[in-house]
């Protein structure tokens, strides 16, 4: 198809393999790497390759240079802002390697069922295909943010232990009891909601729900049940220990907020007794 001027053409190519089918991404390079430049050679003709495959694959490739940068900032935050609130450089540096194993197991579910077809007829998954590349770049922060919110919660109550009875034993072995329930707990109904995800329909839907319901899992009764003490149980004080150059330069950050700081540092006010005091009797006067 010529344009009305004669300076511009579109040719059309169907390929015989499905647009998602890795053949048919192969054929797209083979055509731009290959084909095209030997049949343009030196005429000074520009020949561009578009369609759905193209863009998808271009799209792929913008992103898959940018992932590194996007992970390395949000690592890199969430790394600061645990350094400021518990005082330490391990506790970041284990919160940050746990979330990227939790995520990292996540996305490897999500490609065993939908790219690989494992248990998909179980869970109603109907045809494998690649998985879409938007949905890294949307579900890491996401997973990030929630295995980061049982971090904290775990990790605040063992930072509060450790400052009352100065025993990290004793830390980790009464904030895991006191929060292992409540995360339990809490990780059972968020995985139930996104479970439920996959009665949608829509392959997007699905791969989110299952995504984030088996980051959940993983998060909730492998990393902070198990991993994460057993850590913080063999570093021992070494958990709570900032170099003195980064204990200047962070800032003084606290989870339970000014009020609950402003309650514990108050003096403790000894009720009176309801028993009257008598009053002294005066001193006889001298005679």
């Amino acid at each position: 198809m010529r344009s009305p001027s004669g300076r511009a053409a579109i040719v059309q190519v169907y390929p015989g393999t499905s647009p998602q089918d890795a053949a048919t991404t192969s054929l797209l390079h083979r055509l731009r790497n290959t084909v095209i430049p030997r049949a343009t050679g030196d005429t000074g003709l520009v020949a561009h390759v578009g369609g759905e495959t193209a863009i998808s694959a271009d799209f792929s490739t913008v992103l898959a240079h940018k992932i590194p940068l996007f992970v390395g900032v949000v690592v890199l935050v969430a790394f600061v802002l645990l350094a400021a609130v518990f005082r330490s450089v391990v506790v970041p540096m284990m919160a940050s390697v746990m979330n990227l194993l939790a995520t990292g197991a996540a996305f490897g579910i999500v490609v065993a069922i939908f790219q690989w077809g494992w248990l998909g007829s179980v869970i109603g998954i109907g045809k494998t295909g690649p998985i879409e590349a938007f949905l890294p770049v949307l579900l890491f922060p996401i997973l990030f943010g929630l295995s980061m919110d049982y971090e904290v919660f775990l990790v605040s109550r063992i930072f509060e232990e450790w400052h009352r009875r100065r025993d990290n034993r004793e830390a980790v072995t009464h904030g895991l009891a006191a929060t292992g329930r409540t995360i339990t707990a809490a990780a059972a109904i968020m995985v139930l909601v996104f479970g439920a995800f996959v009665l949608g329909g829509e392959r997007v839907i699905e791969l989110f729900g299952i995504g984030l319901a088996s980051a959940v899992l993983l998060d909730a009764l492998v990393v902070r049940s198990v991993l994460v003490p057993a850590v913080m149980l063999m570093l021992g004080d070494l958990n709570w220990k900032l170099p003195a150059f980064l204990d200047r330069v962070l800032p003084h950050l606290k989870v339970e907020g000014k009020a609950a700081r402003e309650a514990a540092a108050a003096p403790s006010v000894v009720p009176r007794s309801e028993t009257p005091v008598p009053e002294p009797e005066p001193e006889p006067a001298a005679g």
